[in-house]
């Protein structure tokens, strides 16, 4: 059994067509078909069933993937790890972020690490936090900036990026304006503009108001906490901000401390505390908190 013919196989039932597959591996059809020949013969059994329009496994061929499936995992990781001993390294990583205004370092970060490693291939993805944090779990992301309001969920490790001070901002027209600082309560029934659910700045809002006995009463969503200043200065609601968002839109909006309780949100940068991490993924993850290591915090 040759490690050709299991590649030959995972393609084969990938594609559903010798055809098909003979061009992913980049093989002639004719090559493909007689090392899958000539692996039936080995184990004695048809591992495709040729009948049909498509290619399908048999029982056997089916039983038989997971183990394809994991002898070319594992001669992929032998390999990047003496890459990686060598001083090669290469591969590909996934990474997601909340949103792409929400690190302004980041395209600095990644530009620097792909001309150390320019044969990393790297992809960004943009997502609420719940559905990064997921996608790490599952091995889909290998790493992520995430807005957290609470501890990471089991099995993802963080280091914290930014920790700021939530505020609510209105428009200099709003009667608000002439307060500094106020209760969650004291906003009463006022139409709050913030991110949606799922995100690390609306689930510090969530958990306040519930600890509060609240029913908050919320007017617009947008998942960039630019829009939501925009939609404030307006005057089309209380945007519930970042403070030194709130702080750099001071000739538009008045930011207003809540004082009880204090809110605050979390940046944070989260990886898969156990299980395989390519070489790569593991660079990338290295070289982001070595960059992060000192968080910024506003008050």
């Amino acid at each position: 059994m040759e490690l050709r013919q299991l590649e030959y196989l995972v393609a084969v039932a990938e594609e559903g067509s010798f055809t098909r597959a003979a061009a992913k591996v980049h093989v002639a059809q004719p090559g493909v078909s007689a090392q899958i020949r000539r692996l039936e013969r080995e184990v004695g059994h048809e591992l495709v069933d040729r009948s049909g329009r498509t290619v399908r496994l048999t029982e056997v061929g089916a039983a038989v993937m997971p183990y394809a499936r994991a002898a070319l995992a594992a001669v992929t990781g032998a390999r990047l790890a003496i890459d990686e001993l060598s001083g090669l390294l290469r591969g590909h990583v996934a990474m997601g972020v909340v949103t792409l205004s929400s690190f302004a370092e980041l395209p600095d970060l990644l530009a620097d690490f792909h001309d150390e490693h320019p044969a990393v291939d790297i992809t960004l993805s943009e997502a609420n936090s719940t559905s990064l944090l997921e996608a790490i779990k599952t091995g889909e992301l290998d790493l992520a900036l995430v807005g957290l309001a609470s501890a990471p969920p089991t099995g993802i490790a963080t280091q914290v990026v930014v920790d700021e001070q939530l505020v609510a901002a209105v428009s200099h027209s709003d009667p608000l304006a002439t307060r500094d600082a106020m209760t969650l309560h004291a906003l009463g029934e006022r139409p709050l503009i913030t991110l949606p659910t799922g995100t690390g700045l609306r689930t510090c809002l969530d958990n306040a108001c519930t600890t509060a006995g609240l029913r908050p009463h919320i007017a617009f969503e947008a998942s960039d906490p630019v829009t939501l200043a925009e939609l404030a200065s307006r005057g089309l609601g209380v945007a519930i901000l970042p403070k030194s968002l709130a702080d750099q839109r001071s000739k538009v909006l008045h930011a207003i401390t809540i004082t009880r309780p204090k809110l605050r949100a979390r940046l944070e940068l989260a990886w898969r505390a156990d299980g395989p991490i390519s070489p790569a993924a593991r660079a990338l993850i290295t070289r982001t908190r070595a960059t992060l290591a000192k968080p910024r915090q506003a008050a």
